[in-house]
């Protein structure tokens, strides 16, 4: 027991098979982890909630395809907090066996994600997008079945793995493509103040009363907080019920956000906070090459 305890402790949670995006985000960040394949972000969640990982690598957002399906509901209600944000350039490969060709393949394999992320190509040369789990799976069912005529969209390191054959690289339509990741964990760890930039991410209902989303969103420009991110979202499948998931610049114990979400809480019927976590250096970074171009 002592040692899958410690095991456990030294594992890291993503969904996807081995080499999907998810499990290079996880080697790139935690390169001492061992990263722990899960056939589903249910399957992640669990994994860390009963103890058989220490966190987990949830991708959340595309820069291309949008934010990942099922993660705002996951979040509120999967009992993780989020200690962390990680985002990843994404190099989308053409896999197959080998032998194959370009011209050759007639359909190609991935995840959702990865297929609209490189739509274009697809349509350019003429190839069928068919739907998988994760890009990784996909590349391994290409292996085993050793068509010609059947491709994959997936990373060089899951090529590697299923010993496929790279016929393009760098396939995905725009070259800003990038995933943001959350880190997770059982226990909270709350960012500390006064340590550098930090983002607060929380969901919340507002009151059926008119006006309410803009009486709740009005505290954060008066106090001057930065909202990165506001999402809304169906609730149980009634188009009535809203909850919006929202990510803004700033800790709670600061005075303007403190205010602000004081004021939200006045106009709202549940308020969450998911994480207080430090903000990616790949946020400034951004900022300064959008800055560059005005």
């Amino acid at each position: 027991m002592p040692n899958s305890v410690q095991g456990a402790e030294n594992t890291i949670a993503y969904q996807g098979a081995p080499g999907a995006n998810s499990d290079m985000a996880c080697r790139q960040v935690f390169p001492d982890m061992v990263p722990l394949p899960c056939h589903s972000f249910e399957d992640a969640f669990a994994a860390v909630t009963e103890g058989r990982a220490r966190l987990a690598m949830i991708p959340i957002e595309n820069s291309v395809a949008g934010r990942v399906a099922d993660m705002h509901h996951l979040l509120p209600q999967g009992g993780l907090h989020i200690i962390g944000e990680h985002f990843q350039r994404v190099v989308h490969c053409l896999v197959a066996p080998k032998g194959a060709t370009i011209a050759g393949l007639k359909q190609v394999h991935s995840h959702i994600q990865a297929l609209s992320q490189c739509r274009g190509y697809l349509r350019g040369h003429g190839l069928a997008p068919i739907t998988h789990a994760d890009t990784a799976g996909a590349a391994a069912d290409v292996a085993k079945w050793g068509d010609l005529t059947q491709g994959a969209i997936a990373s060089e390191l899951a090529a590697q793995i299923y010993g496929l054959e790279v016929l393009a690289r760098g396939i995905e339509d725009a070259e800003h493509n990038t995933t943001r990741f959350l880190i997770l964990s059982r226990e909270p760890k709350p960012a500390p103040r006064g340590q550098g930039p930090v983002i607060t991410s929380f969901v919340f209902r507002v009151r059926s009363v008119p006006a309410a989303l803009y009486k709740a969103m009005g505290g954060f420009a008066t106090n001057g907080v930065n909202m990165t991110k506001l999402e809304s979202y169906m609730v149980g499948g009634r188009f009535t019920s809203t909850q919006f998931y929202a990510d803004v610049e700033g800790h709670p114990e600061d005075r303007p956000l403190r205010l602000a979400l004081e004021e939200l809480d006045f106009f709202a019927r549940e308020l969450k906070i998911l994480g207080v976590y430090p903000a990616h250096p790949f946020r400034s970074e951004s900022s300064q090459r959008d800055d560059g171009q005005d």
